[in-house]
């Protein structure tokens, strides 16, 4: 291996220093910051962005930080987590919120911005929060410009720039001038990018002989250097510093300074920019700052550094917000390597499918899901008992108790599998309310029950009901789908599905499929189910996952290969219980037992339907409802392990 300009042997590759907080972006394009009627939450914050986004990108990246001891904070701590981002210098402020920001998309290049962060969590950084083992422990530090523009987080990021020094970790400086943060601008002009003042200039200048690499755009540069001409403010920023000079031109984009500053900047090395439609230009620095340090952190040279940062830049801004919108490295190989430019990334399906399936997302056990998502089957022998529809509603929560109770048999047995429920929004409500938020697998339904062709329950604009779901919800749709369908249904349906599939795509839900060939059809061809997946991978349906009933060893290795040359980041399949008999579905468990893409069972009837009419009626309790639930559940864990070995060992 060649010379590194790193330190070797270092845990961590980047320590971000800076801003973390909420981004409240309007859903509304072209509105008003005053008409805009709803907000989607991410991540925020210049430090925090380029964190997450060299993390997605594969970085051993971490946040120095502090939040509030508040939802918000727990949130943006577990939104790192996600992205294998390291959290355990971020400080727990227990006197402030955390920061936040409402921002607004009037137009590609109108963007009203309101920071409310006047005594937030992370400017309370002190210098005693800096650990200098921490800081020792990366190849380098990234620290933004506005955790300088305060004494306390000026002296908490020089104590964080001392240790580095010390300890041979490259700095990195993002000027990442914001003149409201600096009191330059109205409480509420968070848009201006750019206010020329005297003592801010002199301010930056005390820091810049500390830094290995400086990036920042050409206002950036103007401010560090105190004047309005690009080349005299590099010139005065060379004066005071020897570092690599990154200077960001949009849409142009970048060059490259390592030594003298040229004469003009077309004698500079110019590195083209990827060349997008944009949407907003909000996150694009931060983008473009989590591409260049992915390849300079490997040591990449110049060109191969500009590259990927310039495509992290023209992403972004093709998408709503800034972190979420990060790439990640499938999609930079897609992007970069296209044989025709890609000028509407927002409009290839291909790159925004990569988007979806090639970011972290939760990493599944075997999963033992309940599904009691029934509703006529519940609701008639409730009918029968003398029962109003509220009690169909009380025994599902009783389920949820159930659930809750094998889980904990589970984990004090030490088997490893993942619980979850299905459950619908009629009469499980309450129900789905109760599960959400505890790491389960939780899906619910949208079909019409027995319609076909395929019907909603709440019509045809599936996309409006989905607007009031939780996010960790997975739309499950069943589709009695059969390929020799006669034209005129197959069409009807295979719409609804792709719809569907489309409104999933908007609303970000994992979609699961249950297909159930008609029983009745005349055509019986045994392959049937193979045929019906792959005419929907055919029409460019590609579900999170599959749930299907039982199949034959053989039907499984045809299956397994299909899903993995069609869609390889298939969740899987779940295996159906139709309400036939326990022994019944352990012989399909032990059919399924080599599949690969079989990932669990998802069983309702045979799990509660005794107990359920016996409660009805009266015959039993509570307490021994719950009992029966988990035993019978408890029995199909087991079979499954059985069928499965190799899944309690996981």
């Amino acid at each position: 291996m060649g010379q590194t300009r790193f330190a070797s042997a270092r845990p961590l590759d980047l320590i971000c220093l800076g801003r973390l907080g909420v981004d409240l972006y309007a859903q509304q394009v072209g509105a008003r910051l005053e008409d805009v009627s709803s907000f989607a939450k991410y991540l925020g914050g210049s430090s925090a962005n380029i964190a997450f986004g060299t993390a997605r990108l594969g970085l051993k990246s971490a946040m120095l930080t502090r939040v509030g001891d508040d939802h918000m904070g727990r949130f943006l701590c577990e939104q790192l987590q996600r992205e294998g981002c390291d959290v355990s210098a971020i400080k727990v402020d227990p006197e402030r919120l955390t920061a936040m920001v409402l921002l607004g998309l009037k137009d590609r290049e109108t963007f009203p911005l309101v920071f409310y962060r006047e005594n937030c969590a992370d400017m309370a950084l002190r210098p005693e929060d800096v650990s200098e083992s921490f800081i020792a422990s990366s190849k380098a530090l990234l620290i933004t410009g506005t955790h300088f523009s305060t004494d306390g987080v000026f002296r908490a990021s020089s104590q964080a720039l001392d240790y580095a020094e010390r300890h041979d970790v490259k700095r990195v400086l993002d000027i990442d001038y914001r003149p409201v943060l600096w009191g330059l601008a109205g409480k509420a002009d968070g848009e201006t990018r750019f206010v020329a003042d005297t003592k801010v200039s002199q301010h930056v200048q005390r820091i810049l002989p500390r830094f290995d690499l400086i990036v920042g755009t050409e206002e950036e540069f103007n401010i560090a250097g105190g004047s309005d001409d690009l080349l005299q403010s590099l010139h005065r920023v060379r004066e005071l510093s020897a570092a690599t000079l990154v200077v960001k031109l949009g849409a142009q984009g970048c060059t490259v300074i390592h030594g003298a500053i040229p004469a003009s900047l077309d004698d500079s090395p110019r590195y083209a920019g990827t060349q997008v439609e944009v949407l907003n230009v909000l996150g694009a620095g931060d983008a473009f700052m989590s591409g260049f340090l992915s390849g300079w952190l490997r040591d990449a040279d110049d060109e191969r550094c500009c590259a990927l940062a310039n495509a992290c830049g023209a992403l972004v801004v093709s998408r709503h917000a800034c972190a979420p919108a990060m790439p990640t490295p499938a999609e930079l190989d897609y992007l970069l390597n296209s044989q025709v430019p890609i000028t509407r990334p927002d409009q290839d399906p291909y790159l925004q499918r990569l988007h979806r399936v090639t970011v972290p997302r939760k990493a599944w056990k075997p999963l033992f899901i309940f599904a009691f998502d029934h509703r006529a089957q519940l609701a008639e022998p409730c009918r029968e008992a003398g029962r109003d529809a509220s009690s169909v509603s009380a025994l599902k929560q009783l389920f949820v108790t159930a659930v809750a109770s094998v889980q904990e048999q589970l984990k004090a047995r030490g088997v490893s599998g993942d619980v979850g429920i299905l459950a619908d929004q009629r009469f499980g409500q309450d129900a789905l309310n109760a599960a959400t938020g505890r790491g389960w697998w939780v899906a619910r339904p949208v079909e019409t029950q027995g319609s076909r062709p395929l019907a909603f329950e709440h019509g045809r604009s599936v996309a409006s009901n989905l607007i009031a779901w939780p996010q960790e919800q997975i739309i499950k749709c069943l589709v009695q789908f059969h390929p020799d369908d006669e034209p005129l249904l197959r069409l009807e349906q295979e719409a609804q599905i792709r719809g569907l599939y489309e409104a999933s795509i908007v609303s970000g839900h994992e979609l699961l499929l249950e297909i159930i060939p008609p029983k009745d059809h005349p055509s019986t061809h045994p392959d049937v189910l193979y045929r019906a997946i792959k005419r929907l991978y055919n029409i460019g349906i590609f579900p999170a996952w599959w749930k299907i009933e039982a199949q034959s060893a053989a039907q499984w290795a045809a299956l397994d290969a299909l899903i993995q040359e069609r869609d390889p980041w298939c969740r899987g399949v779940v295996l159906l219980g139709l309400n036939a008999p326990a022994d019944q579905l352990a012989e399909g468990f032990r059919e399924a037992g080599h599949s690969k893409t079989c990932r669990g069972f998802a069983v309702g009837r045979t799990i509660f339907q005794e107990p359920s009419r016996a409660w009805l009626k009266g015959e039993i309790d509570d307490a021994t409802l719950v009992q029966q639930i988990s035993e019978r559940f408890t029995g199909l864990i087991d079979a499954w392990l059985s069928a499965r070995p190799q899944d309690a060992a996981q």
